[in-house]
Order: C-alpha cells, then sequence, then structure tokens
C-alpha cells in the first residue's frame, strides 16, 4: 500500500492529529510516522488518488489541524511515498534540512497576493502620466478616431505603456508589502502582473493585512487579491 503523506513537523509537536480523516472515500485514517527528532502526518494512499475538492480539502484539513498549534512542513497534494519504509528514509536522510527548515519557519504564515490592472483605471493611468500619448490621444478623438493606421499606432503605443506600467507595478507591489513580512517569493506564472508568496510571522499577520488595505486604497488601478493566512508551502524547499 503506497503511503501519502501531507507534512513533516517535529515529534515533539503538540497537536499531531489522532485518527483524524485524511483523503480517500472512505477518508483514510491519518497515522504519525518518526524517526529522530521528526514526525510525517500520513495516511494510506487511494489507488485513484486525484485531485477532487473533497481530496484537496482534506488534505488542507489535516495540515491547518496539525499546523494551529505548531510549525508543520506542507506538502502540496499528491505526495505519495511507496510505502512507510520509504517516508522513514527520507526523514532520515533530510532529517537536518527538514529541521533547519522547521526552524526557519517558525511562527510564520504564508500568504499568496495576486494583482492585475483594472483596465480602463490603468487606461487613465497611462494617459495621465504620458502627456505626449494624452496630447495624441486627444488628437485622435478630435479627429472623430483618425485613419486605420493612427489608430493602430496609438493602439500600440498604449499597449507599450500598460506592459511597461505592469513592470512598473509588479515591482511596485512586492516593494511596498515586503517591508511587512519576512521573506517574499516568486509563485508560478499566472499571466497576472504579480503573483507573489510572502512569509509573515503570525503576530504581524494583521500588520501585513492592514498593509495589503493601505496599497489597495492608494493605488485603484490595481486590483489585489490576498489568499492567506496558508501553511508556508512556497518555503519549504
Amino acid at each position: 500500500m503506497s503511503t501519502y503523506v501531507y507534512g513533516i513537523t517535529r515529534r515533539s509537536h503538540p497537536a499531531l492529529p489522532e485518527k483524524a480523516d485524511g483523503i480517500g472515500e472512505p477518508p483514510r485514517p491519518v497515522r504519525v510516522l518518526t524517526h529522530g527528532e521528526l514526525a510525517a502526518l500520513v495516511s494510506d494512499a487511494p489507488e485513484d488518488l486525484r485531485p477532487k475538492r473533497r481530496d484537496l480539502l482534506a488534505h488542507q484539513g489535516v495540515l491547518a489541524e496539525a499546523g494551529s498549534a505548531g510549525t508543520v512542513l506542507p506538502l502540496r497534494f499528491g505526495g505519495v511515498s511507496p510505502d512507510d519504509d520509504a517516508v522513514l528514509a527520507v526523514l532520515r536522510e533530510r532529517e537536518s534540512h527538514y529541521l533547519e527548515r522547521l526552524r526557519a519557519l517558525d511562527g510564520k504564515v504564508e500568504y499568496n497576493v495576486k494583482a492585475v490592472h483594472d483596465e480602463e483605471a490603468v487606461l487613465h493611468q497611462v494617459l495621465i502620466d504620458n502627456p505626449e500619448l494624452r496630447a495624441l490621444s486627444q488628437e485622435s478623438r478630435s479627429a472623430g478616431g483618425g485613419s486605420y493606421e493612427q489608430k493602430l499606432a496609438l493602439g500600440e503605443r498604449v499597449a507599450a505603456a500598460v506592459r511597461a506600467r505592469e513592470a512598473q507595478d509588479a515591482v511596485l507591489v512586492q516593494e511596498a508589502l515586503q517591508e511587512a513580512a519576512a521573506d517574499c517569493r516568486p509563485a508560478p506564472d499566472t499571466g497576472r502582473l504579480a503573483n507573489l508568496s510572502f512569509l509573515v510571522e503570525r503576530d504581524r499577520a494583521d500588520e501585513f493585512t492592514a498593509t495589503v488595505d493601505a496599497f489597495r486604497r492608494e493605488h485603484g488601478h490595481l486590483v489585489v487579491q490576498v489568499n492567506g493566512p496558508l501553511p508556508p508551502y512556497s518555503f519549504v524547499e
């Protein structure tokens, strides 16, 4: 039977789940495997494991319960080992690394921040910031839009200005929020101008979300989404 792994924590963790429901139908009971100072939260793996909503929520629930009282190195959904012995072998081989990561992530959670432009607002902002482009736009409107070539040329210049603004705003988002965080890493590209993972100390979580709210108020041409607090998936390595 394959072994499904939820996360890794210290053996002394005060809230290791006992008889918690894991993934699968019916839910597989969560077990704890230990080696040295480490513990792995595992269950038997279903043969037909797929990222179904029920199992995704079960995975998150196990990590949330364990993480509520201490640091857990979360694995993303789908971590399967051949058996319990294989999990124990990894704990043995990487014990020092996992203990270092647990120390580094003590008392910290992750927030994911995504940002995109409000299309109408950023066009307005681009014209405000670029007098030459604003004048061309006004001339075009006065001339009833101009010829096809003129419309195309103006559209290309506006698009280039928006792309430049995207790069500028991506830096702006990171610089504005990272002061309230312990670390920041880029998340996988999702087509948004910014997709960032911030590592935040639990006792500064309110400060971080307040910083995000203030940023939103100050930069109305950006639509900023925040997801968290989350287990620090992006900082486990």
